[in-house]
């Protein structure tokens, strides 16, 4: 079975499974230590390493084949818009992640323009057409992402109708990045019949995955989030060194903890 087999058998059980974003092989091997049986990357996570608020095609492209290298589990590449507008350049991106080595895809409906946000509903299930038609020739899992939620486009009957429009495309996975309640992820969940994403990154940390099962979803993110709490805790153990304490130093994990997931 290949990585691409387990990445799409992991959809079908009948309970969710659990993808966390790292942005380094280091991390990606934490994870794989802790038991995660896929993992996915984050282009913010990227953009963090490399102290930009975007990464480049040419640094995701580089994530995605270091993670992918580190550990033998599946890895799921955050691949923005593809890094063009027209269908067929965008799923060139898709041919490059799985020269990279990763399992499955995503490709998303947001223009990397703040003016117009969003790519009219055909084209973008145009796009999404043509990264499908390149993911299957790669043996790839295609997750299609519709971003209105988390740009602030509050319209979740519009994002239905995308997701739809996407499922009826090809897409192997939904995504709607911004669902923040159990009744907006119920409604959309039911309103498809592909496997939904749900990334926790967003939503209202009250909810368990045993709610996310119960509404039927079968998958869970976390998007930078990890990334973000690294940096937090980075943030503030700089502050309290910078104003002469060191109390930080108390909770550190001893080395050896974390290199016995190293090798």
């Amino acid at each position: 079975m290949t990585t691409a087999d387990e990445f799409r058998a992991l959809h079908e059980r009948s309970e969710p499974f659990l993808l966390p974003n790292p942005w380094d092989a280091g991390t990606a091997r934490l994870l794989a230590g802790l038991g995660f049986e896929a993992l996915a990357t984050t282009s913010l996570g990227v953009a963090n390493v490399v102290g930009r608020t975007r990464a480049t095609r040419a640094e995701i492209l580089a994530n995605c084949r270091e993670i992918a290298e580190a550990t033998p589990l599946p890895v799921n590449a955050d691949l923005e818009n593809g890094f063009a507008d027209d269908p067929a350049e965008a799923a060139k991106m898709i041919e490059a992640a799985a020269d990279a080595g990763v399992a499955g895809a995503s490709i998303e409906d947001f223009t990397g323009d703040s003016r117009t946000p969003i790519y009219d509903i055909g084209l973008a299930a145009d796009r999404v057409r043509a990264a499908v038609e390149t993911a299957r020739a790669r043996s790839v899992v295609l997750t299609a992402r519709c971003e209105n939620l988390w740009l602030g486009v509050g319209d979740l009957a519009d994002t239905i109708r995308r997701l739809q429009a996407y499922e009826e495309a090809g897409a192997d996975v939904l995504y709607a990045p911004g669902l923040r309640t159990l009744a907006e992820m119920r409604a959309v969940v039911s309103s498809v019949g592909k496997p939904v994403n749900v990334v926790m990154g967003f939503a209202d940390p009250a909810i368990t995955l045993e709610q996310l099962a119960g509404i039927g979803v079968r998958r869970v993110s976390i998007g930078a989030a990890l990334s973000r709490l690294a940096l937090k805790s980075f943030m503030d153990g700089a502050r309290e060194m910078r104003a002469g304490r060191f109390g930080f130093v108390a909770d550190l994990p001893p080395v050896s903890e974390l290199q016995e997931f190293f090798g």
